[in-house]
C-alpha cells in the first residue's frame, strides 16, 4: 500500500466509525470547500480541509492525493472521483438496488429529487436500527431526513429564489426552495449504511422494503 492508498485508508476508517453519518458528513464538508463550484479541490485546499478533520498531511502528501484524482491534468483533485473512491466497496447487487430505489425517486431523470419526494415514500422498518430496538420507524424516518434537509445545501431550507410572475409586478417576489438530493449523495448516504450488513440479500432486502421496490 503506498502513502495515498494509505491515506484513503485512514480517511475512511473515520468514517465508517461513524456509520452512514461519517461518510455522507465527509462529503458535505469537502463540497463545502468547494466555494467556486468547480467540483475540485487544489492540494491546499485538501490538507487544510483534512487538518480540520484531524488528518495531518505534509504539501507533498497533499499533492500525492491530488495527482492520484487529477483527471484533466490541471493540478486539481476531481472531488467527485475522490469521495467515490472513499466509499465502502460494494457489491454489483448492492450498487444496483441503491440505483433502483433513485430512479424510482426521479420521477424525471434529471439526477436530483426533493426531500418531499423522500418522504412521501421511505419506510424504515427494516432499517438494522429499528430492528435492533435502538431506534423508532419515526425516529430512523426523522435522521434519514436529516441526511438531506441541510441549510448547507444547494437549494436549502429555509432558502428562497427570485421569481418574475408577470410583467405587473414591479419587483422579485420570494419563493421557498424545496431541498435537493442527487445520486452522489444518496449513494454516499448508503455507502455507510451498507458497511454495517453482512451480507448482500440483508441489505437488499431492507431497500426493497424502505424504497418498496
Amino acid at each position: 500500500m503506498d502513502a495515498v492508498d494509505a491515506t484513503v485508508e485512514k480517511l475512511r476508517a473515520h468514517c465508517l466509525s461513524r456509520r452512514a453519518l461519517g461518510i455522507q458528513g465527509l462529503a458535505r464538508f469537502f463540497r463545502r470547500l468547494d466555494r467556486d463550484r468547480s467540483r475540485s479541490l487544489d492540494s491546499g485546499e485538501l490538507q487544510r480541509g483534512l487538518a480540520e478533520l484531524g488528518l495531518v498531511l505534509d504539501a507533498a502528501e497533499a499533492e500525492g492525493v491530488c495527482r492520484r484524482w487529477d483527471r484533466d491534468g490541471s493540478g486539481t483533485l476531481d472531488l467527485d472521483e475522490f469521495l467515490r473512491a472513499l466509499r465502502p466497496p460494494m457489491s454489483q447487487a448492492r450498487e444496483a438496488v441503491i440505483a433502483a430505489a433513485f430512479a424510482k425517486l426521479d420521477r424525471s431523470g434529471d439526477g436530483v429529487v426533493t426531500v418531499d419526494d423522500l418522504r412521501g415514500v421511505y419506510r424504515g422498518c427494516t432499517h438494522p436500527k429499528v430492528r435492533s430496538g435502538e431506534w423508532t420507524e419515526e425516529e430512523v424516518l426523522r435522521r434519514f431526513l436529516d441526511n438531506f434537509d441541510s441549510s448547507e445545501k444547494d437549494g436549502q431550507v429555509g432558502a428562497h429564489r427570485h421569481l418574475y410572475p408577470s410583467t405587473w409586478v414591479s419587483g422579485p417576489y420570494l419563493e421557498p426552495v424545496c431541498p435537493q438530493v442527487t445520486l452522489a449523495e444518496f449513494q454516499d448516504y448508503y455507502s455507510g449504511v451498507s458497511a454495517s450488513m453482512d451480507t448482500d440479500e440483508e441489505f437488499v432486502a431492507m431497500m426493497t422494503s424502505a424504497w418498496q421496490l
